[in-house]
């Protein structure tokens, strides 16, 4: 359901229902572009998600024809801080990547610039067809370089390069070739591609989801041999907790793990 304090004003929609929180962009005028308040509330609501008890699965979505065209160009001085209270997009990366729930992001329309990082840092991301994605930066005479924190472990060198260096706008099948997406569906195949995704995750133990998406974050800067010592020992130990042992006995009695349902 809604959130019934949400602002007025407010630059994203929120919405829990049967375990899945969806998070909007929702400022299709400005094209959802990166404007403190709207990175402020993005981080707020992603904090509030990933700590409720009742959301399993976090989907990060948008209205209008554009998911996130980047850096609001409007403000005075993109970028910078406003006034008041205020959240760096880092936070937002840090707490997709690190926190303990799946985000899935349902790119329901174009992303340029910060769009790019927005659904790149997404666990699972897919994109209608129709639209475009690209590090247009360049060609404002910046450059993609927070971004490129989330965006380059997921891609080659040979593509980082041509992409970063031209700024051309590619179409979302070519973004799922580099790794910058899983999926390009076609637009009316969206919403049961991302609904088939969330049963999926659903079906994984929160716990074990959880620590899935610590492995895929921590494993790579380890040696070969600090990653097997490190795993080794955390394998051992999730094997001992009440979730293994519920889905373990669900598994030899046939019947679905008590938390496969939404």
């Amino acid at each position: 359901m809604s959130d019934p304090n949400e602002s007025p004003n407010s630059a994203l929609g929120y919405i829990v229902d049967r375990a899945v929180a969806t998070i909007s962009l929702d400022s299709p005028e400005q094209k959802n572009s990166l404007s403190p308040e709207l990175i402020t509330e993005l981080a707020d609501r992603l904090d509030e998600a990933m700590t409720d008890d009742a959301v399993r699965v976090i989907v990060l979505t948008n209205t209008g024809n554009t998911f996130c065209a980047g850096a609001d160009l409007k403000s005075a001085a993109p970028g910078a801080k406003a006034s008041g209270r205020t959240r760096s997009f880092v936070e937002v990366f840090q707490t997709i990547q690190n926190g303990p729930k799946p985000v899935i992001g349902k790119i329901n329309g174009h992303a340029t610039g910060g769009g790019v990082g927005l659904a790149a840092v997404c666990d699972i991301s897919v994109m209608r067809d129709d639209a475009k994605i690209g590090f247009t930066e360049v060609r404002l005479g910046v450059a993609p370089a927070i971004i490129s924190v989330v965006c380059l472990p997921k891609m080659n060198r040979a593509d980082a390069t041509e992409l970063f260096l031209t700024g051309e706008r590619i179409p979302p099948a070519r973004a799922a070739e580099v790794g910058l997406i899983n999926r390009s569906v076609p637009a009316a195949d969206l919403d049961s591609v991302v609904e088939g995704f969330i049963d999926q995750l659903i079906l994984g133990g929160p716990s074990a989801l959880a620590f899935a998406k610590r492995v895929i974050q921590e494993v790579p800067a380890m040696s070969t041999g600090e990653a097997f010592k490190w795993t080794e020992v955390q394998s051992a130990a999730l094997f001992t907790r009440d979730e293994a042992k519920a889905g373990i006995a669900a598994f030899r009695n046939r019947e679905p793990a008590p938390w496969a349902s939404r």
